[in-house]
């Protein structure tokens, strides 16, 4: 008996009479609660930001090493495919980086490039003992030769430092062949 008649009933009186819908209790948050959740979300979001600043940090210096590794591969490279001596040039105080051949000919180097370095961080080539450093252009440079290895006289440092204090070191490898991301000088 669901149907509209039921909703009429006879009164006292024998009249009839509608049935107002009884409003069904809704369960819902208290203004209170919601206070105590946004309360709870800005104390989690304060103890989680710094962290969240030093991961980023960290990925900002990681991705810049991680992007001039690269680049030594792809001058390695270069160098041995086209049997002619590469150079990876770093400008400290532009805060650039590139690589082009080191004797580029007539018509230039059409394959050189040039990259930039993100503003919070800066790169540093360690000048080591030797006499001659290897330069392109007036700039430090690591020479890549045709059989793949790197010119000894070519920086074995490199330090990239991140303006929140956080260093990465880019040293050269046992065999001359490349460089490592190293947390340490050593």
């Amino acid at each position: 008996m669901c149907n509209v008649q039921n909703m009429e009933r006879r009164g006292r009186a024998g009249r009839p009479h509608r049935l107002l819908p009884v409003a069904v209790p809704r369960r819902a948050f208290t203004l209170i609660e919601l206070i105590l959740i946004l309360a709870l979300l800005v104390v989690i979001t304060s103890l989680v930001a710094p962290a969240m600043s030093t991961f980023i940090r960290g990925r900002s210096l990681d991705a810049e090493a991680r992007r001039f590794i690269s680049l030594t591969h792809a001058a390695q490279s270069r160098a041995v495919s086209e049997g002619q001596p590469v150079m990876l040039w770093v400008n400290e105080k532009e805060n650039t980086y590139g690589v082009e051949l080191e004797t580029p000919g007539d018509k230039g180097d059409g394959k050189a490039e040039s990259l930039n370095i993100d503003d919070t961080l800066q790169v540093a080539v360690i000048k080591t003992a030797v006499a001659a450093q290897t330069t392109l252009h007036g700039l430090p440079a690591i020479k890549f030769l045709p059989d793949g290895t790197i010119d000894e006289n070519s920086p074995q440092k490199l330090r990239l430092t991140h303006a929140d204090g956080g260093v990465l070191w880019l040293i050269e490898s046992r065999n001359h062949m490349g460089y490592e991301i190293r947390d340490t000088e050593q």
